[in-house]
């Protein structure tokens, strides 16, 4: 079934994408590309302590040096009226809330904390400004991980709330004791994911220009969600929202969750722009990024399964650890993410018994952010212990997973945690991905090539992901919104504009929802402009573009919104025609009769109509505004499988084939698709094998620059093979978010195959990234 009613000439072909015409020809434009007259540029001076009392700041001198126009520190946005940020309410239980300032003014809590503000002609000498300022600190104990911030007698990181153990929860589900007294085997391990940054090729920037005359604040950002920046950024420094306008540049390069919330930088830059009543910039430079752009995914989970001898999971108990860093990201409290760690565990497992709990800690490190799947902690823990059961049982993986799944035919049913689970692939895809890679072949050349000293594996990680989930999904985890709004317009030359409350930032969303709207209308798909990322014009949602929505909510609202509009062009045409709407259509862009088409009239000409010669009661224009609520379904499937190349002397892996067997619904453009799942495939293996954000135990950050910050390239990245599946809909609109998942399953694919590859020496991956020397540390216990 097509993603929209009709039929689809453009939904499900690859259309080359609207957005590369300018980006592949260097025409995008982003935030460092804006420049406005008068523009002055921004610099942040920062700590070089992870913990630190601040004595006393100097900044006359700073001040006195030709060419800067303005300094401030953390005293003088509290003087001029700048509020602190604290996460909102309503918190989530048990979440304290440490209220921090834009600038440090008693303590820093983190290497390079924003301490002074220095604005002027040029970043040249913002940064030379910087050496000029004096701040005398006095160094204290600093919380270097969540183990030493949970230990008795530990410097306390924010002494208000008096404790670094900013939320803990607690849940069960089911009856755990009685299945760990039922079990046969008690499965143990403790896994751990490092901490890692989201590096986007863009790092954090914004333009504040401030009109003096209308009392206007207009603030060019690369954001995720323009409206939620508006909103808090107008809040805190005390303008008035009506009088702030938010608006993307016309591209953003690239996010994966770190331009999701409201950065301390953002705020000082358009305090800045309207003291000074000039435009200000501030471009993050890499180290910055590296260093305070914030950072991702640093768990420690213990978890205990407990099975029967046949693989059959009877229950499980998991104990997480979050690595909070110090400040939150506003308005997002870290309790989301443990919230949707605790619910997504138990994803495509029968078993309904289920003991949880987490504690997040609060350390002197980068604030934590959300990245490509924040969940995906749930997916290393649950696949890395289906493959462990396998191994202690002396079973073939592909059985525990067909012990455990839960398959169509006993669908609908709930997850152990409660979210409906109503059309969840997951069986079906790893069926499709087990035949595709013939794994009883693999075994056989796996045995024979262990007989020469060559180590294969072959690792799985299936999951399923909310892309957006069904309509409890967000009740449950409090994530989310129920409806998605969009506006669609009829242009005087007869073209369409449809305005979405999305945010695209690499995803290609002006070409998909384009080709939507244009099956919809029936006009052609270079007829349909996507206007997004501006809070003038843009549909209000503080969401913006997150959580794998855009898909089916983007999609849906384009298409409601569409469809409003062309029923009103129908009910025009037929007063012009003197037909009845019903027996009216538009195709390529005519508005005809059904039974005689050559009676039509061309859009453009109704258009006309529309704006110069409305009907006696009509005013001017065609405008249609639609909100699309939450459909029934809601999930993505996969299983990757990964088959890689250990060498046991030097630690290295090579990864000669990936599969991804995909279920994402109506594919509408099935180019950008695999260009999303590859992209996130590449991202995951990434943090497999590479990637690592490392601080020693004094909180002090050890790689702040690409040279010790491994990022993969196309050497390590292998041909991703891709094969989809397409169940059967629940709704019209059937698409649904590929974006995170290949991030989600990648980490569990390659850390399992690189397991299997060393089981003949008895030791197993359970710490990422899995580097030449963490493999050559496991081979030395071994």
């Amino acid at each position: 079934m097509s993603t929209v009613v009709g039929p689809a000439r453009y939904v499900g072909a690859s259309v080359h994408r609207v957005e590369d015409a300018r980006v592949l020809t260097g025409h995008g434009r982003y935030v460092d590309d804006v420049s406005l007259p008068g523009m002055l540029h921004a610099a942040f001076l920062r700590s070089p302590y992870p913990h630190a009392k601040i004595e006393r700041i100097d900044v006359e001198a700073a001040r006195a040096l030709e060419g800067v126009v303005g300094v401030w520190t953390g005293a003088d946005l509290a003087a001029a009226g700048v509020y602190p940020m604290q996460i909102p309410e309503p918190a989530p239980p048990d979440y304290l809330r440490p209220v921090f300032p834009i600038l440090a003014t008693e303590r820093v809590r983190m290497i390079g904390d924003p301490v002074a503000l220095v604005v002027a002609e040029s970043r040249y000498v913002a940064e030379d400004a910087l050496q000029l300022i004096e701040v005398d600190y006095e160094p204290l104990a600093a919380v270097g991980s969540a183990e030493a911030g949970l230990a008795e007698g530990a410097p306390i990181v924010f002494e208000e709330i008096g404790t670094n153990l900013i939320h803990h929860d607690q849940a069960e589900y089911g009856d755990v004791d009685a299945a760990f007294a039922e079990a046969d085997v008690v499965v143990r391990a403790t896994w751990q994911q490092q901490r890692l940054t989201n590096t986007p090729m863009e790092t954090r920037g914004g333009v504040a220009d401030y009109d003096p005359g209308r009392d206007e604040l207009t603030y060019y950002a690369a954001t995720q969600g323009p409206q939620l920046v508006r909103m808090f950024v107008a809040g805190l420094i005390q303008h008035p929202v009506q009088q702030m306008r938010v608006l993307g540049p016309g591209d953003i390069g690239g996010s994966f969750g770190q331009k999701v919330g409201v950065t301390r930088e953002e705020v000082a830059v358009c305090f800045a722009s309207k003291a000074l009543r000039r435009p200000v910039k501030w471009i993050e430079d890499r180290v910055e990024n590296l260093t305070v752009g914030g950072q991702a995914r640093e768990e420690t989970a213990e978890a205990a399964f407990a099975v029967k001898k046949d693989g059959t999971i009877l229950g499980l108990d998991v104990k997480l650890t979050m690595d909070h860093g110090a400040y939150p990201l506003l308005p997002i409290s870290t309790a989301i993410f443990t919230t949707l760690i605790k619910v997504m565990l138990p994803s495509f497992l029968r078993t309904r018994n289920y003991r949880w709990a987490s504690q997040t800690v609060v350390t002197n490190k980068a604030a934590y952010v959300p990245y490509r799947g924040p969940w995906a902690m749930e997916t290393w823990v649950r696949e890395s212990m289906l493959a462990k059961v396998a191994r202690e049982l002396g079973l073939p993986v592909e059985e525990v997973y067909r012990k455990n799944m839960i398959p169509l035919d006993e669908q609908p049913t709930t997850m152990a945690t409660g979210p409906t689970l109503e059309g969840m692939t997951a069986r079906d895809t790893l069926e499709r991905a087990l035949k595709l890679v013939d794994v009883p072949a693999f075994r056989a050349e796996q045995e024979r090539l262990r007989g020469e000293g060559r180590y294969l594996g072959l690792g799985i990680g299936v999951f399923i992901e909310a892309a957006p989930g069904p309509p409890d999904f967000g009740e449950i985890t409090g994530l989310g919104a129920p409806r998605d709004p969009a506006r669609a317009r009829l242009e005087p030359d007869g073209k369409v504009t449809v305005f979405t409350a999305q945010v695209p930032h690499g995803q290609g969303h002006e070409t998909t929802l384009a080709q939507v709207a244009a099956d919809e209308l029936g006009v052609p798909f270079e007829h349909v402009r996507i206007v997004h990322s501006d809070t003038r014009d843009a549909p209000f949602t503080l969401i913006g573009t997150g959580g794998s929505r855009a898909a089916t909510m983007g999609t849906g609202a384009a298409l409601a919104a569409s469809r409003a509009l062309k029923g009103k062009i129908l009910e025009l045409g037929g007063q012009v025609l003197e037909a009845a709407p019903d027996d009216l259509e538009l195709v390529d862009a005519v508005v005809r009769p059904k039974d005689a088409p050559d009676r039509g009239m061309p859009l453009a000409q109704l258009a006309q109509v529309a704006y110069f010669m409305p009907p006696e009661g009509m005013e001017g224009g065609l405008n249609a505004n639609d909100a699309f609520p939450q459909p029934r379904g809601g999930w993505v499937a996969a299983t990757h499988v990964c088959v890689v190349d250990v060498d046991v002397e030097t630690g290295e892996v090579r990864i000669p084939r990936y599969l991804v067997v995909e279920d994402c619904g109506t594919m509408i453009n099935p180019a950008i698709v695999d260009g999303q799942v590859r992209g996130g495939v590449a991202q995951g293996i990434g943090l497999a094998l590479l990637e690592e954000t490392v601080y020693d135990e004094d909180a002090q950050l050890l790689t702040s620059t690409f040279m010790d910050y491994v990022m993969p390239t196309a050497v390590e990245i292998p041909h991703i093979e891709i094969d989809h599946l397409e169940s059967e809909p629940l709704a019209e609109v059937n698409s649904r978010g590929v974006g995170e998942g290949g991030a989600i399953g990648a980490p569990a694919a390659v850390a399992n195959a690189i397991s299997d590859a060393l089981s003949p020496f008895g030791v197993a991956v359970d710490r990422l990234p899995a580097s030449p020397a963490r493999i050559l540390e496991l081979l030395g216990r071994a």
